[in-house]
C-alpha cells in the first residue's frame, strides 16, 4: 500500500516545523506560573522542606557529635546532654536488633525494640526543638555542611530522594488542572503522531526495498546479457585461435622442412670443411714433427755447449779464486806495509809540518823586521827631508835679514 501525497508530505518536516514541535514540547515540560500562589500548596511545598531540612539534620549529627566544636557550641542549652542521650538511645536500639537479628519469636524483646524506637525518636523531636529555639547551633551545623563523616548513607539518600519528590511536587502544584489537560492531550497528539511516522516509514521502507529488487532485477539481467555477449566473443575469439594454431603449425612445418633441406646441405659443407681441415691437421703435424725433431737436435747441442761451457767456467773460476786468494794475501801485505808507511808518514808529516811551521815563523819574522826596516827607512827619509828644508829656510832667512841690514847702512852714509 502507498502512502497518499499528504502522508509523505507530512513524513517531510520542514526545519520551522520541527522548531514549532520542539517550543509545544518545551510548553508540555515547563508548567506557566513560577510560584505557588494558594494557601494550601504552600503549606505543603513548606512540610515537604521542613522534612528536607530534619533528615539533613539527621544526617550531620555523626559530624556534630565526633566534633567537639559543635559539642561546646550547644553546652549553654543542653544540647550535649540531649546528643548523649541520643546515643545512649541509639546504641541500646542497635543492641535490640541485633539480639532480634539472632533471637526471634521473643515478644520482650520485640517491645523492647519498640520502646527503644519510642526513645529515639522523642530524643531525636527534643533535639530538633533544642536546634530551632538555639541560632548559634544552626549555624554550626550549616557549617559542617561541606564536612565528610564515614557512617550511614541513609539519611543522605533520603534527602536526595526528599529534594528529587519536592521538584516533582513543585511542577505539579505549578500545573493546573487546563494545564495537565492540554498536556495530555498534546502527549497524546505526539503520540499519534509518532505511530503515523512510524507507519510511514515502515512504508518507505517497503517501497525502498522494492525499488532495490527491481533495481538488482534489472542488473541482473544487464549483467547476463553481458555474459552472453561475452560468451558469443568468447568463443568467436576461440575459432579464430584455432585457425591462426592450424595456421601457424602449417607455416612452422613448412619453415622445419626448408630448415632441416638448409640445414643438410649446410652439414655436408661443414663435412666437406671437417675432412679439408683433417688433411691440414695431419699435414701440420708431420711438418711439426720435422721441426720438432730438429728443433730438438739443436736443443741437445746448446745443452752440450752449455754444459762445456759451465765446466769450463767452473774451471776458469777455480783458477781465478786462487789468483783472487794469493792477490789478496799481496793485498794485505801491502796494505800492512801501507799502514806501517802511513803510520811513519804521520810522524814525518808532524814533523814536516813543526819545520814548516818555524819557516812560516822565521819568515814572517824577517818580512816584519823588513817591514819595520823600511818604515824606519822611510821615515828617517822624511825626517831628513824636513830638516835639510828647515836647515835651508833658515839660511835663506838669515841671508835675507843680512841683506836687508847692508842697504839701510849705504843709504844713511849718502
Amino acid at each position: 500500500m502507498l502512502p497518499s501525497e499528504g502522508e509523505q508530505q507530512q513524513a517531510v518536516i520542514s526545519p520551522s516545523k520541527t522548531k514549532i514541535i520542539r517550543d509545544e514540547c518545551l510548553k508540555i515540560v515547563g508548567p506557566s506560573r513560577k510560584k505557588l500562589v494558594s494557601l494550601e500548596t504552600q503549606r505543603i511545598a513548606g512540610i515537604l522542606d521542613e522534612c528536607i531540612q530534619k533528615v539533613e539534620m539527621i544526617s550531620l549529627l555523626p559530624a556534630v557529635i565526633s566534633h567537639q566544636g559543635l559539642r561546646s557550641a550547644g553546652c549553654d542549652t543542653g544540647l550535649s546532654e540531649m546528643l548523649d542521650n541520643q546515643c545512649m538511645a541509639g546504641k541500646r536500639y542497635e543492641s535490640l536488633t541485633n539480639i532480634n537479628e539472632s533471637q526471634e519469636g521473643q515478644i520482650s524483646l520485640v517491645k523492647e525494640k519498640a520502646d527503644a524506637a519510642h526513645a529515639v525518636h522523642c530524643c531525636l523531636q527534643d533535639m530538633f526543638r533544642k536546634i530551632q529555639a538555639c541560632p548559634t547551633v544552626r549555624t554550626a551545623l550549616s557549617s559542617t555542611g561541606g564536612m565528610e563523616v564515614d557512617g550511614d548513607e541513609g539519611p543522605r539518600g533520603l534527602a536526595k530522594g526528599l529534594c528529587d519528590l519536592r521538584s516533582v511536587l513543585l511542577e505539579r502544584l505549578l500545573t493546573t488542572p487546563v494545564e495537565e489537560r492540554e498536556r495530555m492531550c498534546r502527549m497524546q497528539e505526539m503520540s499519534q503522531r509518532y505511530h503515523s511516522n512510524l507507519e510511514l516509514v515502515a512504508t518507505l521502507e517497503a517501497e525502498v526495498a522494492a525499488a532495490t529488487q527491481d533495481k538488482d532485477e534489472e542488473v541482473w539481467d544487464r549483467k547476463n546479457l553481458t555474459i552472453r555477449h561475452l560468451k558469443n566473443s568468447l568463443h568467436q575469439m576461440e575459432k579464430i585461435s584455432e585457425d591462426f594454431v592450424v595456421r601457424t603449425r602449417q607455416e612452422a612445418e613448412k619453415q622445419n622442412q626448408s630448415d632441416q633441406k638448409a640445414s643438410d646441405g649446410r652439414q655436408q659443407r661443414m663435412q666437406q670443411e671437417v675432412n679439408l681441415l683433417r688433411m691440414q691437421l695431419s699435414n701440420l703435424i708431420t711438418e711439426n714433427r720435422e721441426v720438432e725433431m730438429g728443433l730438438r737436435k739443436r736443443k741437445y747441442k746448446v745443452e752440450t755447449e752449455i754444459e762445456n761451457w759451465i765446466q769450463k767456467y767452473d774451471a776458469d773460476m777455480g783458477e781465478k779464486q786462487g789468483e783472487l786468494e794469493e792477490m789478496e794475501q799481496v793485498f794485505e801485505e801491502e796494505k800492512e806495509e801501507l799502514r806501517e808507511l802511513e803510520e811513519h808518514y804521520g810522524v814525518l808529516e808532524e814533523e814536516y809540518l813543526q819545520v814548516m811551521e818555524e819557516r812560516r815563523l822565521a819568515l814572517e819574522r824577517q818580512e816584519e823586521e823588513e817591514r819595520a826596516r823600511e818604515v824606519m827607512g822611510r821615515a828617517a827619509i822624511i825626517i831628513q827631508a824636513y830638516w835639510r828644508g828647515f836647515c835651508v829656510r833658515k839660511a835663506m832667512k838669515a841671508k835675507a835679514k843680512s841683506k836687508g841690514g847692508k842697504k839701510g847702512k849705504g843709504k844713511k852714509g849718502k
